[in-house]
């Protein structure tokens, strides 16, 4: 059984970023998007104007993205995975995502990276009253979308 990590938010996060469950590289580095080719934390550069984010530690990573407003989190609390294809995700265990946004309020706006995670987010959380946008995933396995498409449809659905 695969299990996630906690959510990195605090008080001041506006946007609630959503993955479905860490791969076996994050898994191993306990570190959401560790993977080195996810692109994840290369958007995050350019949304948060600090060069090269995806190259400094984890701690300086998440406390940029905390200080852009911005949390992270996955749909999924546990689940079993052959390999890190979302498309292998059996035997869901949903996190407890309107408990966090109640405990969050300042949350404006929910984005899935990818779409197991918003399938999920969609399928275990009904009457929710915070935006939700399915971005294109981050994934190296989401080789279809080149750095500046995906770049640019992230940038454009975190704007508030």
């Amino acid at each position: 059984m695969l299990k996630s990590f906690a959510p990195i938010i605090n008080k001041n996060s506006k946007i609630l970023i959503l993955g479905s469950m860490p791969g076996i590289k994050s898994l191993e580095a306990v570190q959401y998007y560790a993977h080195p080719q996810n692109r994840f934390w290369k958007i995050m550069s350019v949304y948060c104007n600090y060069q090269n984010l995806e190259k400094e530690n984890y701690k300086i990573k998440t406390s940029v993205l905390l200080k852009n407003n911005i949390a992270l989190w996955d749909v999924i609390q546990s689940c079993t995975r052959e390999g890190s294809l979302d498309t292998n995700i059996q035997n869901v265990k949903p996190n407890n995502i309107i408990g966090l946004i109640k405990k969050y309020p300042g949350i404006k706006k929910i984005l899935c990276n990818g779409t197991k995670s918003y399938e999920l987010f969609v399928k275990n959380n009904k009457n929710i009253e915070v935006p939700i946008i399915k971005v294109p995933s981050t994934s190296p396995a989401n080789a279809k979308y080149s750095f500046e498409k995906l770049k640019d449809e992230w940038i454009n659905a975190i704007h508030l």
